[in-house]
């Protein structure tokens, strides 16, 4: 049997993260991993989605090109290479995860690992079965698309995210079961090569997580200019497998909707059993295993974070996790904040939003000021054509503090980074403000929204 100080299950965003930061911090780590280093989001999830929305977003670029005064002729695109080109995004980084576990001499073993005791972990392999004894245990083992029964889910007709990844072939027409990030990516995706989307969704409204009306239904607005259908308030009641290989599904609402596939893009299962968390009498609730503010379980050498723990399924929340747990373990007296976790979905535009939305605000009896700005009226934004959307933000009436904010519109991925911060440490519209934007740059909106909150902005016109 093998001693270590730190043993973690799972190299997804949580495990390989927090395998480098222990290792950094000078303890001697395994990490146990029975399938592809980086997990969900560098091989099946956040990256290969993105290179293949990085695909649409060349092919429709090329498709405006005229815009531009660029002649491009006739345009065409293959789907075998889009495919490959993912592959290779995929390798290279996954790749550079291993240089990375290498470099800092993490150990690590292919298997299932599954816990023996308080300091032991089974690895299961192929060869057979390793013990490996650490002083701590981290397990981040992630979660999987769930199968719902109801969607009949074959795998070829009627799909999940993993499927679609490596379709090789284009259909004519598909419905997407689920409007919230995975659903919105691969329906901007597959829509830009084509394909009849046709998007289902439960809730009233699209991106759910969205708790903002407006900024939802601007969503739903530029998705329908693109072609794309949607149908809220709708829930999927069966799913049939024609003999000819369509796909018929009824709705709630008595339509029946018919197309080539159905992806269905609800529903995450949490990996928490068949690893021995009965047996040692950890925790756990609904799937999810409990933690406290230091990621410890009920068991304190035992710790868990990512996908495993609930809460916001995100690549980045599931790293913040990985470096805490190393440095708890490491002797540092920290605990894991949640206070201030931003999202995006990387559609065309994109949409992201930190904290508290104005609807939100309203349910909680906090009197707001909202200020917006549109990306028609950002000069970066008019030379790129990129005028879809809008920011907004939401500031305490009294103190004029950012609690909140959300943009629809080019690069609100990387823009929702400024009102995070703004956010985390209590920023007021006038902090904002009064900061010198760069020009032409698309973040001189978030300026321009902060002054339109103050009644001072410059570049648009209100009585």
């Amino acid at each position: 049997m093998e001693d270590y100080d730190v043993a973690i299950v799972g190299s997804g965003s949580a495990g390989y993260v927090a395998a480098i930061r222990a290792a950094d911090l000078g303890k001697h780590v395994v990490l146990i991993e029975q399938r592809e280093i980086g997990g969900t989001c560098l091989n099946r999830g956040c990256i290969p989605t993105k290179a293949l929305l990085k695909s649409a977003e060349v092919y429709n670029l090329a498709k405006e090109s005229a815009v531009f005064g660029i002649n491009t002729g006739e345009l065409t695109f293959n789907p075998a290479l889009i495919l490959e080109r993912k592959q290779a995004v995929v390798k290279k980084l996954v790749d550079g995860v291993k240089y990375l576990l290498k470099a800092r001499k993490v150990v690590i073993k292919n298997g299932k690992g599954k816990l023996a005791d308080n300091n032991t972990v089974e690895v299961n392999n192929a060869d057979g079965n390793e013990l490996v004894r650490a002083d701590s245990i981290v397990i981040a083992t992630g979660s999987d698309s769930a199968a719902i029964p109801v969607f009949n889910i074959d795998r070829k007709n009627v799909i999940t995210s993993d499927e679609a990844l490596n379709l090789n072939k284009i259909p004519e027409s598909m419905l997407i079961v689920g409007a919230g990030a995975i659903g919105i990516e691969f329906a901007d995706y597959f829509a830009s090569f084509g394909v009849k989307v046709t998007v289902v969704e439960m809730m009233p409204q699209v991106v759910p997580s969205l708790k903002d009306k407006k900024m939802a239904q601007l969503v739903e607005r530029i998705m329908k200019r693109k072609g794309i259908k949607i149908k809220t308030g709708a829930k999927i009641e069966n799913v049939e497998i024609r003999n000819d290989g369509y796909v018929v599904s009824s709705l709630s609402t008595g339509e029946e909707i018919e197309t080539e596939k159905v992806l269905v893009s609800i529903g995450r299962k949490l990996n928490s059993d068949s690893i021995g968390l009965e047996k040692l009498g950890v925790n756990t609730e609904k799937g999810k295993i409990v933690v406290d503010n230091k990621l410890r379980t009920n068991i304190p050498n035992i710790y868990a974070i990512g996908d495993v723990i609930g809460g916001l399924l995100l690549a980045h929340k599931a790293q913040r996790e990985g470096d805490v747990v190393a440095e708890i373990i490491a002797g540092r007296d920290i605990n894991m904040d949640y206070t201030v976790v931003p999202w995006a979905i990387f559609s065309s535009p994109e949409i992201a939003s930190v904290g508290l939305t104005a609807d939100e605000c309203e349910e909680k009896g906090i009197e707001t000021i909202i200020g917006s700005f549109p990306f028609s009226a950002n000069g970066k934004a008019v030379s790129m054509n990129s005028v879809l959307g809008q920011v907004k933000l939401v500031a305490r009436k009294d103190t004029g503090g950012i609690v909140g904010a959300q943009i629809v519109g080019p690069e609100a991925s990387v823009m929702i980074a400024e009102l995070a911060l703004a956010v985390r440490k209590g920023l007021t519209l006038h902090d904002v403000a009064d900061t010198i934007h760069t020009h032409p740059t698309l973040p001189e909106a978030v300026m321009e929204a902060a002054k339109d909150g103050l009644g001072e902005v410059v570049h648009i016109y209100k009585k």
